[in-house]
């Protein structure tokens, strides 16, 4: 049967309550092998081809850590201002599913790797401090597929199939404390959250972090309590949200549908939800285990992990510069205002302005270019900015032949249109449909003459002191040169054919 929802309007929903968040992001670690056994991770391989006796867990085999995932999730922890745990274990969190082989998910549970935490995020010109309660290692489950059915879901399926390759993954757990105050501004910082933390994450090389492929999924939860309350209200945990959008969306649609109940005088059931990117509602899951209902217990197979302090400094001296920083460093470098550069982070455009300019762009060009032209187009093509088939490099070099004089803007506009369709590099799209702007005297001499000819009203206007109707004229010489006039250079012909100063 299908769950009835009603929602409240979001600015009535906000007077009435206060949002209490709660994220929880699964980076899978990008590895060679597993967390516990040799087998490759490599995203995309055909079903069950990565398994071996240990992460399908036959009797008798048994896991080994993988020390460079216990390595990852210490930097990814300093990064985050973490404290670093001097000795902890892993533990077994059982429960039955059929993409856990071994009926348990080896995890941690009193005793992370990682501790008390902050990341700092900027949403409307104000810091919020996102504080973390834990960073913790463990291995991720299989991919089930459910076949059959209107919704893809287990329910009403016919039937169900599992790939382990997914099963035994390194995942990292990012857990953040209770996030209050956030006001109606709940569902920015949330999304401001994840993409600062997916650029932390990139910049530290430990995840490919791609939301699409699954290796970075967040679990958001959101709670309300009626305003002048200090009791939180219950919670609910949207499940594996995969877009930054969905992020956003999911936080916003379960304060509307939360509101609307309490306001209506029902409960808020403590439940796992799930989030449908076409409507951008949420539905019911099941009902929200407590951490007493996975019987915790120390992995016996596993030897407890205690980071040498000396390690630890050393990883620590060795991070590189935080995606924060190096914005605030590229900022005042360029010389960008903070609107400017919220539109390029929110855009994430940053890394390809940055490789532009190093690829011999001026910063300003760059910054025009993937934020203009390029930014449109993948709009148009609902993709983002970093997959559309063209390059840094390929934009510096249009950059450089506009600089020359070899294009303007316009004929630089159909440049990259020649390149996002796989004519080839820039100089190869230019001579294949003749874009160079046309700069020989005798022939842009010769067009001029044309377009005088069949325009001598506005001639005579020129003639007579009226300047500004050469506009007309020079934009004749550009129609008549398909765009490939020198414009300035049209315009100082133009007047000295005409006799006059300009």
């Amino acid at each position: 049967m299908a769950e009835t929802v009603t929602l409240m309007p979001y600015d009535e929903a906000l007077e009435r309550f206060e949002p209490v968040l709660g994220l929880e992001t699964h980076v899978e670690l990008g590895t060679a092998s597993k967390m516990f056994c040799g087998c490759p991770t490599t995203f995309g391989a055909p079903p069950n081809t990565h398994v071996c006796p240990i992460c399908l867990a036959l009797p008798g085999s048994l896991p080994v850590a993988n020390v460079k995932a216990i390595e990852s999730t210490i930097r990814i922890g300093l990064a985050l201002n973490c404290s670093i745990a001097e000795w902890c274990r892993f533990a077994r969190k059982n429960y039955f599913y059929p993409d856990m082989p071994k009926n348990y998910q080896i995890s941690q549970y009193d005793e992370p790797l990682c501790t008390d935490g902050y990341l700092d995020v900027q949403v409307e010109g104000k810091t919020v401090r996102v504080e973390i309660e834990r960073v913790h290692l463990e291995e991720d489950t299989g991919k089930s597929t459910h076949v059959g059915g209107a919704t893809g879901r287990i329910q009403g399926a016919d039937y169900s199939i599992v790939d382990y390759n997914r099963a035994g993954i390194p995942l990292v757990e990012i857990v953040t404390k209770p996030v209050e105050g956030t006001d109606r501004l709940a569902p920015e910082v949330a999304k401001a959250y994840v993409t600062e933390l997916r650029e932390l994450l990139r910049s530290l090389g430990v995840s490919d972090v791609r939301m699409e492929e699954g290796s970075l999924r967040c679990d958001v939860n959101v709670s309300l309590m009626p305003r002048g309350s200090s009791t939180w209200g219950t919670r609910t945990e949207t499940k594996n949200v995969n877009s930054l959008r969905s992020v956003e969306r999911s936080v916003r649609g379960e304060i509307e549908r939360q509101a609307a109940i309490l306001a209506d005088g029902g409960r808020i059931i403590q439940e796992t939800r799930h989030f449908h990117e076409d409507t951008g509602a949420t539905t019911s899951g099941r009902s929200k285990e407590e951490a007493q209902d996975y019987r915790y217990f120390p992995e016996p197979d596993l030897v407890p992990i205690a980071p040498d302090p000396a390690w630890v400094a050393t990883l620590k001296a060795e991070l590189p510069e935080l995606p924060s920083v190096r914005r605030a460093r590229i900022q005042a470098e360029w010389g960008v205002s903070d609107l400017d550069m919220a539109a390029m982070h929110n855009a994430d455009a940053i890394e390809l302005v940055e490789a532009t300019v190093a690829a011999g762009a001026p910063a300003a060009d760059a910054r025009k270019w993937w934020m203009g032209e390029l930014a449109r187009r993948a709009n148009e093509a609902g993709t983002a900015l970093a997959d559309l088939p063209i390059t840094p490099g390929d934009v510096a070099k249009v950059t450089e032949l506009v600089a020359s004089g070899a294009l303007n803007d316009k004929l630089a506009r159909q440049v990259l249109e020649g390149v996002l369709a796989g004519e080839g590099a820039p100089e190869a799209v230019v001579e294949k449909r003749g874009l160079r702007i046309v700069n020989d005297e005798g022939e842009l001499s010769a067009i001029i003459d044309q377009v005088l000819a069949g325009n001598a009203d506005a001639a005579d206007k020129v003639r007579s002191g009226k300047i500004a109707a050469v506009g007309a004229l020079v934009g004749g010489v550009m129609k008549a040169s398909r765009g490939k006039a020198d414009a300035g250079r049209a315009r100082e012909l133009i007047l000295e054919k005409l006799g006059v100063e300009g």
